[in-house]
């Protein structure tokens, strides 16, 4: 089987597996588990933050970064294409009681003046902007990653304004392997930031968010209230941190795979666009002859391929270090095959 549906999709390595072995546990709770502190004291300094609090999903890192950082009628700003509007289910509205102003931006990256126009003036009739998020790298924009300059400047409109941000830094790490550019820089201008662990970098569960002191006492206290507080958390932050060890260099290798898979794509028939590929997503648009996205998925999954519909005629393929280049050739072959044959 050959799964390019989302680099989730990874299994835990034997020698990840190993190495939770040699790892000693404790209380979190109790602060008492130095695999767990050891984690987040270098996912802190990753960061350039103060502190930051392990916790088993990246949806959690978003959901009590915005309840710490609003309340209930306020309004938080982020891309139309998010992770927290579109695969959060409406965590914002029943968690923190917030609204959301959708911003339309390019792949998922918008503006300063998007930014600006969608503040809201002080009035009793209006919610309160309070909070701008942004997306490192942007999962529906095709793995783009955001200029640090770009990055920058949004954050800095709307600190201006009195609002809080933060970076959703599901895939930070992949923009940090492409550009060269270091996390802490990319989240300089954010108030909080994280990073998770299940994506390209195979551990099977965790991230960490970071933020300043106080922060982090405050998202303790949401996630003890959630229901988010562990115990023998190091067995879990112990593949973590041989994630973080052994599994950022070669994101590298997911990106030149992800840009051979794209060359490819350019030149099948029925394909009539592909995003911009620059990290290890690409998203393409099906020509209106072709099978709808979830018909292709449904024929490709017979033959043991698994990619993602993401819309009536758009497909995601996602790369990761449990999909090697042979696995690209029988993608492409099945692919080609496919559409070839239905629109011959």
């Amino acid at each position: 089987m050959y799964d390019f549906y989302s680099d989730t999709k990874t299994k835990p390595s034997k020698e990840m597996l190993e190495y939770a072995l040699g790892r000693t546990f404790g209380d979190e709770q109790k602060d008492e588990d130095p695999t767990t502190l050891e984690l987040c004291e270098r996912v802190a300094r990753l960061l350039g933050k103060e502190s930051a609090v392990f916790l088993p999903s990246g949806t959690m890192c978003n959901e009590i970064a915005i309840t710490v950082q609003t309340s209930p009628g306020d309004e938080i700003l982020c891309d139309r294409t998010c992770h927290i509007i579109n695969f959060e289910g409406g965590a914002p509205a029943a968690m923190s009681g917030v609204m959301i102003h959708p911003l339309d931006g390019k792949h998922g990256q918008f503006t300063e003046e998007d930014v600006s126009q969608a503040l809201r003036p002080k009035s009793r009739h209006m919610p309160i902007s309070r909070m701008l998020c942004a997306e490192q790298t942007v999962n529906l924009g095709g793995g783009g990653v955001w200029p640090v300059e770009k990055l920058d400047s949004v954050a800095q409109v709307a600190k201006k304004s009195g609002l809080s941000t933060h970076l959703d830094g599901a895939r930070l790490l992949n923009a940090c392997a492409k550009t060269g550019i270091s996390a802490a820089r990319y989240s300089h201008e954010y108030d909080s930031c994280w990073i998770d662990f299940t994506k390209g970098l195979g551990a099977p569960v965790g991230a960490v968010l970071a933020g300043s002191t106080d922060f982090i006492e405050a998202a303790w206290r949401v996630k003890q209230r959630i229901g988010g507080a562990m115990r023998q958390s190091g067995v879990i932050a112990s593949f973590c941190l041989y994630a973080l060890e052994k599994n950022v260099e070669r994101l590298a290798d997911d990106h030149a795979l992800a840009t051979k898979i794209s060359s490819s794509l350019e030149h099948l028939p029925g394909i009539v666009n592909v995003l911009p590929v620059e990290t290890n997503i690409i998203i393409a648009d099906l020509a209106e002859n072709a099978p709808s996205a979830a018909q292709l998925v449904s024929k490709l999954s017979e033959e043991s391929i698994h990619i993602g519909a993401f819309g009536e005629k758009r497909i995601r393929i996602v790369t990761h270090l449990d999909v090697n280049p042979k696995a690209a050739e029988c993608l492409i072959e099945a692919l080609s095959n496919h559409l070839g044959s239905i629109l011959s």
